[in-house]
């Protein structure tokens, strides 16, 4: 823990270090309120003090937002060689790993919380149910903790930062329709249907929707931390190679 926590702060603090940061926090609530306030959200047609159509497109804006905050987590440090002198010192890759991991992930709870005015806007409306509240925001930062280690992992594969953005998007892309039941239907046309359902259970939507209603299901909760600590087993793997 004593290695860890020097690498979060250097990571962490280094997002804002650069108007970069600044730019991607604004544009991520600018976007997250905007789409719930479009005709596609439809918040003010819901007619009732909820913020499901606020959460509901957390998944589509990480699918984009992610990759852009996880592609620079190893790639900047091969392509710069600061990976290796990273390595000289007396840390672990686990270590390194873990920290780089932390700093992304708090960085990008960061964001979802700065969300919270929104909440107190639905809550000068109406009467929220404040528990239906918290539950999508503890699934928002496990969502967004998930996405960050598909998004860790490829960039410790690549030392080009677009490379690493485009394999993140696809890996992404790929847990995200899984939930889609017409996706579903599509690999049901080429695997048996016991396959193809069971892999509709490794999507984001399926585990993400339980905490828009209320609900948090320790299955979910486990999904989103098996697969943060299996990508990041893999990402040990790739540096140790």
């Amino acid at each position: 823990m004593n290695q860890i926590t020097p690498i979060f702060k250097r990571e962490f603090l280094g997002y804002f270090r650069t108007p970069v940061a600044y730019v991607f926090l604004v544009a991520f609530l600018t976007l997250s309120v905007s789409l719930a306030f479009s005709r596609y959200g439809g918040f003010f047609k819901a007619g009732s003090a909820e913020m499901d159509s606020y959460f509901t497109f957390f998944p589509w804006l990480f699918l984009f937002i992610v990759p852009a905050v996880g592609m620079r987590l190893w790639s900047e440090e091969k392509r710069s060689g600061t990976a290796e002198l990273l390595f000289t010192l007396p840390i672990t890759i686990l270590d390194a790993v873990l920290g780089k991991f932390l700093a992304g992930w708090a960085f990008l709870a960061l964001a979802v919380l700065l969300s919270f005015p929104m909440a107190l806007t639905v809550a000068y409306l109406g009467k929220p149910d404040w528990g239906v509240i918290a539950t999508n925001y503890v699934g928002a930062i496990l969502m967004a903790g998930g996405y960050l280690g598909v998004c860790a992992l490829t960039s410790a594969l690549t030392k080009n930062q677009v490379v690493s953005f485009v394999l993140s998007l696809v890996a992404c892309a790929a847990l995200l329709f899984l939930g889609y039941s017409s996706f579903t239907e599509v690999l049901e046309g080429v695997l048996p249907i016991a396959v193809a359902d069971a892999l509709a259970n490794f999507s984001f939507i399926t585990h993400f929707e339980p905490f828009t209603q209320g609900i948090i299901d320790p299955k979910d909760v486990v999904f989103f931390l098996s697969l943060i600590g299996f990508t990041l087993f893999l990402n040990v793997v790739a540096l140790e190679r």
